[in-house]
């Protein structure tokens, strides 16, 4: 079965550029392409989950939150690895939105909603999260995590 994801841009050892349609299929693949990189990297299983969830959930928020399914929009994923961290870039082509207006997961009122909590379990998941407006339009995320000295 063919997954509907357009492919450009490069693909080295040490970074990975793909422009994804706005699919669930989508954040499937770039997942899988983010865990063979933090896997090649040397994390171990507890880390790659780690990486996995945050890389997914922030993913998931650029196909649905971001560029809401829209069939013309693209999810830009960028994966960068090198000796010392894993940096992933994710940008969506949606309408961008305020970090800093979301309510807080943590507080008693919001204990039992069943959103809000992604960017709270990036940032627990991560050594690094930055979230901007994307050049052109959309939201961009930089995650960063530090490989492990041995």
């Amino acid at each position: 079965m063919r997954l509907p994801v357009l492919w450009r841009g490069t693909s080295k050892m040490d970074r990975t550029q793909l422009t994804l349609e706005s699919t669930l299929q989508s954040v499937d693949k770039a997942e899988a392409v983010a865990l063979r990189e933090a896997r090649n990297a040397g994390f171990n299983s507890e880390e790659l989950e780690s990486i996995g969830m945050a890389v997914r959930e922030c993913l998931v928020n650029a196909v649905v939150h971001g560029n809401r399914y829209n069939k013309k929009k693209h999810v830009h994923f960028d994966i960068e690895r090198s000796e010392e961290a894993i940096t992933v870039t994710v940008g969506d082509e949606g309408e961008g939105f305020d970090v800093n207006s979301l309510p807080d997961p943590t507080s008693p009122e919001n204990l039992l909603r069943q959103s809000g909590r992604g960017i709270l379990l990036i940032r627990a998941f991560m050594d690094e999260f930055d979230l901007h407006g994307r050049p052109g339009g959309g939201t961009e995320v930089r995650l960063v995590k530090r490989i492990p000295k041995s």
